[in-house]
């Protein structure tokens, strides 16, 4: 984990928050994308200096009530307050909730089960390394010819977009999908877990600045839902509806599951699978 988490994660919400949404008015001549340090001091009612010895991380440990203030002018959604919670009590680092526990590379029956239930849609069960454990048939079908799962014995989302010199070309958003793979990594206790950081280690020589520049800018807080762009080899461009679903936490895996975004992605995986047209129906993007 960078050395200042606190910091970064209060200086990409401060950034991500519009003048316009906390009631403020909108200059031409900004420079900063969201609130200055200064706005948000005055909302929260604390000093700019404190803003800014968080935001430096000279001070990695406010009070409740100034985590409080603070989430409420960035409009913080519940799961991104209990994470800036977690931030202040992991600030010192040092302790792994996950200790010298190997990576979960088998599922339970009851998982596999799971899966087989939510055929033909694609599904996939990741570990905390982003290795693939288990998938839908759906899902190998429509990214077997991708190369994501080329070499079945470490197939692997993260060494897939960072490495794989097709990767760009299969996710057209592919910034967007580097930076949630990153996070994702960070979400734990990172370099502390020495399985993940080998794996950093691996992908900060494969990769070089696409892989560190995101590990130092890139909140530790990846996105549960939204919609995914495929440019598929065989069938074009697809958008794809996703729900990522964590299993129970002594398995430190989560399920990440598929949905046609429109009516044109829905007929190109029935055509996939051989089904007749609306066995996958589209959800509203």
């Amino acid at each position: 984990m960078s050395d200042n988490e606190l910091g970064l994660f209060l200086r990409t919400r401060r950034n991500a928050v519009t003048p316009a949404a906390v009631g403020l008015p909108t200059g031409p001549r900004r420079r900063t994308p969201g609130l200055r340090r200064a706005e948000l001091a005055t909302l929260a009612g604390v000093s700019v200096e404190y803003v800014t010895r968080l935001e430096q991380g000279r001070d990695r440990h406010p009070s409740p009530q100034v985590l409080s203030a603070l989430a409420d002018v960035m409009h913080l959604t519940p799961s991104e307050r209990v994470h800036l919670y977690r931030l202040t009590k992991t600030a010192d680092g040092g302790f792994s909730c996950m200790g010298g526990a190997q990576p979960l590379r088998e599922i339970r029956p009851s998982v596999r089960a799971l899966l087989d239930h939510l055929e033909p849609a694609p599904a996939v069960v990741v570990n905390r390394l982003s290795e693939i454990l288990a998938c839908t048939e759906g899902y190998r079908r429509l990214m077997a010819p991708t190369g994501l799962l080329a070499d079945e014995t470490r197939s692997n989302l993260a060494l897939f977009v960072f490495t794989d010199p097709h990767a760009p070309a299969v996710y057209p958003d592919w910034d967007h999908v580097a930076d949630d793979l990153v996070a994702s990594l960070k979400q734990g206790p990172f370099r502390a877990d020495p399985h993940i950081a080998a794996l950093a280690d691996e992908l900060a020589v494969v990769a070089g600045a696409a892989f560190t520049d995101r590990v130092a800018t890139v909140p530790n807080l990846p996105t549960a839902t939204g919609i995914t762009r495929l440019r598929h080899p065989d069938l074009g461009e697809l958008r794809l509806a996703y729900e990522t679903l964590d299993l129970p936490a002594d398995d430190a895996l989560r399920l990440i599951v598929h949905l046609p975004a429109d009516t044109a992605t829905a007929s190109a995986l029935d055509s996939l699978v051989g089904r007749r047209p609306g066995g996958l129906r589209a959800v509203s993007s």
